[in-house]
C-alpha cells in the first residue's frame, strides 16, 4: 500500500490534482469556524439539546453545513444540492429540459447554469426562513429591536451573506471537478461529516465505562457490539456499492472486409443500489417537517394544567412522531422504498438503454431486441432494486437501534452508523476510483488491485 501511495505521489499532474483537492477542503472548514457578526458567542455555548438542535443537527450531516452554530457557511451546499435534485426531476416531465441533458456537454453546462441561478433563488428563501425562525434568537442584544428581531437591515446582510458562503462553496465544488480529483460536492459532504466524527468519538469514550451494569454509562459488551456494527455497516456498504447484476450480451456478427468479427460475449453491469444515497436523503428530508411539528406541539401540550382530549392527542402525536416512535420509523422505511424506486425510474430507464444496445448491434440473449429487452431489464431492475432498498433502510434504522436498544447518544449513532458511514464510504470509493484511472493510464497498478 505504501509503494502505490508513493506512486500516487511521484505522478506531477495527480500530485498537483490532490493537493488542489486537499486545499479548497482545508478553505471549506475555515469558513465553519468564522460566525456572522450578529451572533452571540455566549448564546452558542449555552444553547440547550435537543427540539430544533437535534433536528439541525441531523440535517447537517447531508448538506455539509453547520445550521447549529451560524456561520458564514450555515447553509452548506444543500441549496445547490436541492436545485440539481429539482432540475433532473423535471428534466423528465419537461421535453425542453429532457432536449438540453441529451446535446451532451453544451446543454449540461446550460443546465449548470440555470441550477446555480435556482440556488441563489432557494438560499435566499431558506436563509431567511432560518434566520427568522433559529439565528435571531443567538444574536447580541444591540442587533435586535424592542419586539426581539433582528433589525431589517442587519437581517438582510446575514440573509445575503449566508447566500454568499453557499454559492462559494458551490465554486469551490465546481473548482474541484475541473481541476482536481473526485466529485466536489460529495467531497463537501463527506468533509463535514468526517470532521464531526472525533467529537462524536471523544463524545463515546466519555461515556464508556469497565464498569458493568451501570444504565447510564456504555460497558464492554456494548462497546465490542458497537464496533461490530461499525465493522458490519463499512462491509456491507462495500458489498452494496460496488455489488452488480451482471446480463450476458451478445454481440451480432457482420462482416468488415473479407473478415467476419464480432459474436462475442460481454455483460450489461445493473448496480444494485442504483439510487444510491439519495432515497435516504429525501426520506430523511420529509419526515423532518412531522417530527417537528409534532414534537414541538408536544412539548407545548405537556406544559398545559389539567387533563383533556386536546392534551392527550396533542402529547401523544409527538410520541408517535417522535425519533423512537414506531410509527416515525415505519413510515421512514416505507419512504425510503418508495423513493428507492422512485429515483431509479428516474435514472435508469429501460427503454433507453434497450435502444442502445439496438443501434450498437447487441442483444440479450433469448430475448428480442426492442420491447421485450426493455421489459426483461425493467423487471430485473424492479427486483434488484427491492434487494437495493432493504440494505439502505437497514443502514438507515441503525442509528436508532442503536440509541435505543444500547443507550447511545444520537450524536454518537448517527456518525458511526447509517447515512454519514453510507455517504463517507461511498464517497471514499468513488475518489479511490478516479485515482485508479488516472494511474492505469500510465500502466500503474490501481489502489484497489
Amino acid at each position: 500500500m505504501f509503494e502505490k501511495l508513493r506512486v500516487v505521489w511521484q505522478i506531477p499532474e495527480l500530485r498537483q490534482k490532490i493537493l488542489l483537492t486537499l486545499l479548497m477542503l482545508a478553505i471549506y472548514r475555515v469558513g465553519f469556524q468564522v460566525q456572522l457578526p450578529i451572533v452571540d458567542p455566549d448564546k452558542i455555548a449555552n444553547q440547550e439539546s435537543g427540539g430544533l438542535s437535534d433536528i439541525l443537527q441531523q440535517v447537517a450531516v447531508l448538506s455539509a453545513s453547520q445550521l447549529t452554530n451560524i456561520t458564514i457557511f450555515g447553509l452548506g451546499i444543500m441549496p445547490y444540492i436541492s436545485a440539481s435534485i429539482i432540475f433532473q426531476l423535471l428534466g423528465s416531465v419537461i421535453p425542453q429540459l429532457e432536449a438540453l441533458q441529451k446535446e451532451g456537454e453544451a446543454g449540461r453546462k446550460k443546465i449548470n447554469e440555470y441550477t446555480r441561478y435556482a440556488t441563489v433563488a432557494l438560499c435566499l428563501f431558506q436563509s431567511w426562513f432560518y434566520v427568522g425562525s433559529y439565528a435571531e434568537k443567538f444574536a447580541a442584544a444591540e442587533f435586535l429591536n424592542d419586539a426581539g428581531h433582528l433589525f431589517f437591515g442587519w437581517k438582510l446582510v446575514v440573509v445575503l451573506t449566508m447566500t454568499a458562503g453557499t454559492v462559494f462553496l458551490m465554486w469551490l465544488g465546481e473548482q474541484i471537478d475541473e481541476y482536481g480529483i473526485g466529485n466536489g460536492i460529495s467531497l463537501l459532504i463527506m468533509a463535514g461529516i468526517l470532521a464531526q466524527m472525533p467529537a462524536a468519538g471523544f463524545q463515546l469514550i466519555g461515556q464508556s465505562t469497565m464498569t458493568l451494569g451501570d444504565p447510564s454509562k456504555i460497558d464492554p459488551p456494548e462497546l465490542l457490539l458497537l464496533a461490530a456494527m461499525f465493522i458490519g455497516v463499512v462491509v456491507g456498504v462495500v458489498f452494496i456499492t460496488l455489488g452488480q447484476r451482471r446480463i450476458t450480451m451478445q454481440s451480432a456478427k457482420h462482416m468488415r472486409g473479407r473478415r467476419m468479427v464480432g459474436g462475442g460475449k460481454s455483460y450489461l453491469p445493473l448496480k444494485v443500489n442504483q439510487a444510491g444515497v439519495m432515497p435516504i436523503i429525501f426520506a430523511s428530508s420529509l419526515m423532518m417537517f412531522p417530527m417537528l411539528v409534532f414534537s414541538q406541539l408536544g412539548s407545548v401540550a405537556a406544559g398545559w394544567e389539567g387533563e383533556g382530549w386536546v392534551k392527550s392527542l396533542l402529547m401523544g402525536l409527538g410520541d408517535v412522531f417522535g425519533r423512537e416512535g414506531f410509527t416515525y420509523n415505519l413510515l421512514f422505511l416505507v419512504l425510503i422504498y418508495f423513493f428507492c424506486y422512485f429515483w431509479t425510474a428516474i435514472t435508469f430507464n429501460p427503454k433507453d438503454v434497450a435502444d442502445n444496445l439496438k443501434n450498437f448491434g447487441s442483444f440479450i440473449p433469448g430475448y428480442r431486441p426492442g420491447k421485450r429487452t426493455a421489459d426483461y431489464l425493467e423487471k430485473v431492475m424492479f427486483r434488484i432494486t427491492y434487494v437495493g432498498a432493504g440494505f439502505l433502510a437497514i443502514i438507515a434504522i441503525i442509528p436508532t437501534l442503536a440509541n435505543l436498544w444500547l443507550g447511545v447518544p444520537w450524536g454518537i449513532a448517527m456518525f458511526y452508523g447509517g447515512t454519514s458511514l453510507l455517504i463517507a464510504v461511498s464517497v471514499a470509493f468513488d475518489l479511490v476510483q478516479k485515482i485508479d484511472s488516472h494511474l492505469v493510464m500510465r500502466n500503474y497498478k490501481g489502489l484497489l488491485e
